[in-house]
Order: structure tokens, then C-alpha cells, then sequence
């Protein structure tokens, strides 16, 4: 057991109720977990989008067994498109492990690049719904259509929050004086949850071209 599972588990453990025990808590700053709200800011992100999509994925699942349910083709580009996150996920590695080494001028050429194909991503994505629309297969169409557009629209309003925080990461590069740490936690922070974004489209995709 890790010493934060240690720590979580005492702090459950506390009976507050007792003298002894309100004299310690009186003594303490108030932090209770070794958390910046930055981390804790992602991870709550986190785990609000994880019950969000969950949600999601048990309706889908329910809806399919429907009569009415018709599967959805399977245009290439989707493949090319995971293909293209699966590689923002990497290269986003890549500029972690280089801010970690305080190299940031090659950092923020991979933050560049991770940028590029974000933006190719989405674009792949509204050219998949276009190709949907020219063929008539829109949300009214089938259900498996109006889950199809849900999910990805849902997934890429994440991508463009997250390339907000991205480029606050990528600005501070552009900075003289910027302070490493905060830098090094921004990049950790985007990394994680482009990781996390990436784990969520290959749960969906899966999912898709499964049923």
C-alpha cells in the first residue's frame, strides 16, 4: 500500500468526535491530502467525465438491444484518427519527459506538434460527420447515429477545453522568467489528460465498431 493510500486511510480511520482527536485537528494547517489544486482540479475533470461517459456507455448499451438499432458503417478515417491520437499521447509524453530534463526548447516543440495534431484530430472528426451527413445518416436516422455524433461531439468539447489549458503550458514557454515547477506541473497535468482522453476515445471507438 502506497504511503497516499496510507494517508487516506487513516484520515477515514479519525474518530473527530473525541477530545484527543479535536486537539490534533486544531493543530493542523487544514490541508488534509498532499494535493496542489491544480492536480486536484484535473482529477475531480477526471472523474466527473469518467461517471459522465460511463452514463453514456450503459445507455448505449441498453438502447442497441432495441429492435429499431441499426450498426453504423466505418469509415477509414476513424481509424486514422485514433491512429493520430493514439501519437499526441506519445509525442505529449515526450514533452513531459523533456520539461522533467529542463530541456524546454525541445519541449515546446513537441507541445507545437501536439497542437498540430489535436487540431488534425478534431478536423478528422468533423470530416467523419460530414461524411455521415452526405450519406443521410443523421442523429434522426438511427439511434446508433445520434450516439455516434454524442459521443464524439462530447469528446471533442474535452479536447478543446484541454487545448486551453495547453496553451497556457505552451505560453509560459514564451517567457522569460517563468517558473519551472508551475511549467513542469502545467505540461505533467495536460499529458495526463490527453492521456486519460485517449484511453476514453479507444473505450468509445471500441465500443463502436464493436456493436
Amino acid at each position: 500500500m502506497s504511503k497516499k493510500e496510507l494517508n487516506i486511510f487513516k484520515l477515514l480511520s479519525e474518530k473527530p468526535w473525541e477530545a484527543s482527536q479535536a486537539e490534533i485537528d486544531n493543530q493542523h494547517d487544514g490541508r488534509t491530502l498532499d494535493l496542489s489544486k491544480a492536480k486536484l482540479g484535473v482529477r475531480t475533470i477526471m472523474v466527473v467525465s469518467t461517471v459522465i461517459f460511463s452514463l453514456f456507455v450503459v445507455s448505449y448499451s441498453d438502447r442497441m438491444l432495441v429492435h429499431d438499432w441499426r450498426s453504423l458503417s466505418e469509415p477509414w478515417l476513424l481509424w486514422i484518427n485514433t491512429l493520430i491520437l493514439i501519437f499526441t499521447s506519445f509525442v505529449f509524453h515526450k514533452a513531459k519527459v523533456l520539461s522533467d530534463k529542463n530541456e524546454f526548447e525541445k519541449a515546446k516543440n513537441y507541445l507545437f506538434l501536439v497542437g498540430f495534431l489535436t487540431f488534425a484530430f478534431i478536423t478528422g472528426q468533423l470530416i467523419v460527420w460530414q461524411h455521415f451527413i452526405s450519406a443521410g445518416q443523421y442523429a434522426a436516422t438511427n439511434p446508433a447515429n445520434a450516439f455516434f455524433y454524442l459521443f464524439t461531439a462530447l469528446h471533442g468539447l474535452h479536447l478543446l477545453g484541454g487545448l486551453f489549458f495547453w496553451g497556457k503550458a505552451t505560453k509560459k514557454l514564451f517567457k522569460n522568467n517563468f517558473s519551472i515547477a508551475k511549467t513542469k506541473q502545467a505540461i505533467e497535468l495536460c499529458a495526463i489528460y490527453w492521456h486519460f482522453l485517449l484511453i476514453v476515445w479507444l473505450i468509445l471507438f471500441g465500443l463502436m465498431i464493436a456493436t
